[in-house]
């Protein structure tokens, strides 16, 4: 299955959900994280229940601090 992630094309098993594409990306802590999938936030409750598909769009945003 192909995924554009941030801009970057991703190659993945065919079943994957939101929570386990951010676990391989190293994204264990996803305090501060938000996202999207298709211009459409995902709230955090469905994560482990979300199954992405080929083709679909995923920008995956950090809040940081600044003044």
């Amino acid at each position: 299955m192909r995924l554009v992630v941030n801009g970057a094309t991703r190659e993945l098993p065919e079943t994957v959900t939101l929570n386990s594409l951010l676990s391989e990306m190293g994204i264990d802590q996803p305090r501060g994280i938000a996202v999207a999938v298709d211009g459409e936030v995902v709230a955090r409750g469905t994560w482990d229940r979300t199954r992405l598909r080929d083709g679909q769009r995923i920008k995956i945003l950090r809040a940081v601090q600044g003044g």
